[in-house]
């Protein structure tokens, strides 16, 4: 088994839920056979947990949750005037 912990640190606690509840919904839909995930919120931190069975698995996890987050990064800054990222 392979894993991999991701984090993701923002300027506030809303910052990082604001995030999390936005990539929240693919947990389990884009889970497969070879390789899981689990995302946990702490204060501004956004955690991501990646077990796969092998290393193209985590691979494909890794490149899939960093483009989920990014994605869900730059829609929150293009929606608040505040930048609350």
């Amino acid at each position: 088994m392979h894993s991999a912990d991701l984090r993701f640190q923002y300027r506030s606690p809303e910052a990082a839920a604001l995030v999390a509840d936005a990539v929240a919904g693919e947990l389990g839909e884009i889970d497969g056979d070879r390789a899981t995930a689990t995302l946990t919120v702490a204060d501004a931190t956004v955690r991501i947990d990646i077990d796969a069975a092998d290393l193209v698995s985590l691979r494909a996890g890794l490149n899939t949750w960093e483009g989920l987050l990014e994605v869900a990064e730059r829609s929150a800054e293009a929606g608040r005037s505040d930048e609350i990222l």
